[in-house]
């Protein structure tokens, strides 16, 4: 029997306004940046050139710019090893980017700020910008990166800059330009569990107006944790990723960047191990899992259960030998898809340069799961193709800046628009071993728990249909003239295997736009002052539809509410 429901929220609308100010004294620079020791050494002692960035959509000397950043170069992130946004944690003060459940739920943060969580309708507060591009979600930029020029982290509201609204930061990553000067490298990377990492780009002229230039990446490495029930290993990594761009300059005037990239990856994410008293005391004594009678200090009803249900006490403790108890024919197989292609034009008028940055993305990401984590089979989700999210996201922004008053006046104007569709399908499932642990736990930690016993029907002792058996009476006599509801319910909850979510889908389309100014008035040789405004119009519309072909929740309300009602 399947049952089947329509929800639909038709429309919501956010609007805001943003205003920022900004007095700054060019003789201090340092009051704003955080730029790397080397980044620092290469730009004021070494005598090369300096830093250049673009965090407030110009090209200027890190030190001249009046807010806080942190500009990292390609030679920081190679010596660091960085290959995707997470690592930017260890050269990136304040910032933290997490993954948690599958690698497509990454989350940023900047001073502790950012949006937390893993629902895939909720934009960050700290964006993530490719070239330019705005990546709909955090976990998208957890790809491999290619070659980079550098990554700018900026804290605080961006908003007044361009693109998307940034409430909290935003992390900005640029990628080498094609050059007109042939070039190649490589890179060969071996490390612990059957690491390999190869990467290499070409660059070079087609013409003497058109330079082009291509990155590639592949990484493979075993899991480092080892499923013994399915002979797998978890936590792999099976992916690889490529770009490529033209840059086309017809004029001095004029530049035409365009880049497409495709990113694959086919791996198993995310399995964890538990932990016992050692580590965490409330998790029970293991040498004693199933005793007589109700739990105490040193017994655990969960672990308790879990064990007397076929989970190996290996798998309970800790040892960290990675070895892990995924229940038979469950998987924590992932896959993702992401590509996209965007196009950039610059034309400088003379007195003003316009900026044009158009892109098209698509991101889908599939993730199965053990989720009780353990051989135990409680809850799962069964397949990456029937259980993802994916994202189609269409991007324009216009940008025109220039100077005015002799140079007294640094302005920039702009818009931006962006129209997201996102779908996200779900099955998650109940294990064919729930009926049976859920009515252990409610045996084990009640007056009948000395009627526990796993193996039979209902977990208690004679089976809970035997009308002779001792399990029915004792109910029968402890719960008066419930006892009958509560015998069927706990028969019914006997059942409950193998069912849940068939196949639940949330849609989401989204439109946003929004205008925005950022001028900078030079009052004096050492005086800044800075004018930011922005205005956000936010539009999304929801809707889902859910299949379910679990009937014993029902089946079982309407056996006790009656008499839970009734006792109240």
């Amino acid at each position: 029997m399947k049952s089947s429901s329509l929800l639909s929220a038709h429309l919501l609308r956010t609007s805001a306004l943003g205003v920022s100010l900004a007095v700054a004294a060019a003789a201090v620079p340092a009051f704003a940046q955080d730029a790397a020791p080397q980044d620092q050494a290469t730009a004021d002692d070494s005598g090369d050139a300096p830093i250049i960035v673009t965090a407030q959509g110009r090209a200027q000397l890190l030190s001249d710019v009046p807010v806080a950043i942190s500009a990292v170069s390609a030679e920081t992130l190679q010596n660091s090893g960085a290959n995707d946004i997470r690592q930017l944690n260890q050269v990136a003060p304040s910032l933290l980017v997490s993954s948690t459940g599958s690698e497509a739920n990454g989350s940023a943060r900047i001073r502790g700020i950012g949006t937390v969580g893993d629902n895939p309708g909720l934009e960050s507060s700290v964006p993530v910008f490719i070239d330019g591009v705005y990546r709909s979600r955090s976990g998208i930029g957890l790809n491999e990166l290619g070659e980079i020029d550098r990554v700018e982290v900026q804290r605080g509201p961006q908003g007044t800059l361009g693109g998307r609204n940034s409430s909290a930061g935003l992390i900005s990553i640029y990628s080498k330009k094609p050059s007109f000067t042939f070039g190649a490298n490589g890179e060969v990377t071996y490390g612990n569990h059957d690491y390999w990492r190869l990467g290499g780009s070409v660059t070079g002229p087609i013409s003497d107006t058109l330079a082009a230039r291509i990155d590639g990446v592949w990484v493979k490495r075993d899991g480092f944790y080892n499923d013994v029930n399915n002979n797998t290993q978890i936590n792999n990594r099976d992916r690889y990723f490529l770009r490529g761009q033209l840059l086309f300059e017809p004029t001095d005037a004029l530049s035409l960047r365009l880049i497409a990239d495709y990113t694959n990856r086919d791996e198993r994410c995310c399995a964890a191990i538990y932990v016992d008293n050692s580590v965490n005391p409330y998790i029970g004594n293991l040498n004693n899992p199933s005793p007589t009678g109700a739990a105490t200090a040193t017994t655990n009803n969960i672990t308790r259960v879990l064990i007397d249900l076929g989970q190996p006490a290996a798998a309970l403790t800790p040892g960290y030998n990675r070895d892990i108890y995924v229940t038979p024919g469950r998987s924590y197989a992932g896959k993702t898809k992401d590509y996209g292609f965007s196009g950039q034009i610059d034309y400088d008028f003379g007195g003003a340069t316009l900026t044009s940055i158009t892109a098209y993305r698509e991101y889908r990401s599939g993730q199965a799961g053990d989720l009780d984590y353990g051989a135990v089979d409680i809850l799962y989700r069964a397949d990456d193709k029937d259980a993802y999210r994916q994202f189609h996201t269409f991007t324009q922004e216009l940008r025109l800046q220039g100077e005015a008053f002799d140079g007294k006046l640094d302005w920039l104007i702009g818009g931006f628009y962006a129209n997201e569709k996102l779908t996200v399908r779900d099955n998650l499932r109940f294990g064919d071993d729930y009926g049976r642990f859920a009515n252990c736990r409610l045996v084990s930690g009640s007056a009948l728990a000395g009627l526990y016993s796993p193996g039979q029907a209902g977990c208690v002792a004679g089976g809970i249909d035997n009308p002779l058996g001792v399990g029915r009476n004792t109910i029968l006599g402890a719960s008066g003239t419930s006892g009958a509801d509560i015998v069927a319910a706990f028969s019914a909850l006997d059942g409950l295997n193998d069912l849940g979510s068939i196949n639940d889908r949330y849609r989401q389309n989204g439109t946003n736009w929004a205008l925005f100014t950022h001028n900078i008035f030079h009052i004096t040789d050492t005086l800044d002052l800075t004018l930011g405004l922005r205005y956000t119009h936010d539009k999304k519309k929801f809707s889902a539809s859910f299949t379910n072909d679990n009937t014993v929740c029902t089946t079982i309300q309407g056996l006790v509410l009656d008499d839970l009602t009734q006792q109240n």
